[in-house]
């Protein structure tokens, strides 16, 4: 992971391909140095690398759990997208790839989202034995209503650029190679912008993500009392493995 200031921009850059720049406790905390480092910037950009923008916590963890390791990395997953909210300066998230699962909440926590045609968008959590308590089963239904907010968090479906943005989850679609170009543009705009009354505007904006806190606490929480059951550890085998999940607590429709 690469973290630059330029011309009065921080930009972060995920840089895990392989794993579609999944986040680790170590990235996740450098992105929040990074965050916290940009209040004399006049913006921040977080993107991915190689065809992706983030796949949120690394699932490796899920299906053989050290609860401490565990632990470490949900707590520092919320100190990282209240990091992006506490942030003055806007934070755009430049997408181009899949955002998923807690992926998919930075995006949700970021100020401002910009992503390519080919960008996909959606929760994962019930599918690998978590829940996203981070943002989509809380603010998302502030962002895109209730009713879609629910469809994503439980129902775990994915969502193409053009439907996010129809949803309100997005700021603005471009064609595949063009995104450098867009954030840019919306740089160059907020270039133009009083410092001082974006951070005091933000502020007042985050009316809903405040009030959405102790619900993220609570569920955080929940989530780590569950740690190393049957479920998480399932859910994420099956993912790595490629096959259906088979939990055993799932009730199964009676055979006729």
């Amino acid at each position: 992971m690469t973290v630059e200031q330029e011309a009065g921009v921080v930009r972060i850059r995920l840089e895990r391909p392989e794993r579609r720049n999944a986040y680790d406790i170590e990235m996740a905390r450098a992105m929040i140095d990074g965050l916290q480092a940009a209040s004399r910037a006049e913006a921040v950009v977080i993107t991915g690398s190689g065809g992706s923008f983030c796949a949120g916590g690394a699932l490796g963890q899920l299906s053989d759990p050290d609860p401490e390791e565990l632990r470490d990395l949900f707590t520092t997953s919320l100190r990282l997208v209240d990091a992006i909210r506490a942030c003055p300066r806007p934070v755009i998230a430049a997408v181009d790839g899949p955002a998923a699962g807690g992926g998919n909440e930075l995006v949700i926590a970021c100020d401002f989202a910009i992503a390519t045609s080919r960008s996909t968008f959606g929760q994962t959590g019930p599918k690998v034995g978590s829940a996203p308590v981070l943002g989509a089963t809380n603010l998302a239904s502030v962002q895109i209503g209730e009713k879609r907010a629910k469809e994503m968090s439980l129902m775990c479906r994915r969502y193409s650029a053009e439907q996010a943005l129809a949803m309100g989850l997005i700021n603005e679609v471009v064609a595949d190679g063009q995104l450098d170009e867009a954030v840019n543009r919306w740089l160059a705009e907020i270039h133009q912008l009083s410092p001082r009354y974006l951070e005091i505007a933000k502020v007042s904006s985050n009316l809903w993500w405040n009030a959405s806190k102790d619900n993220m606490q609570a569920g955080l929480e929940t989530l780590i009392q569950a740690i190393g059951s049957d479920d998480m550890r399932e859910g994420s085998r099956a993912f790595m493995e490629k096959r259906k999940p088979r939990f055993r607590d799932t009730p199964r429709p009676a055979s006729s």
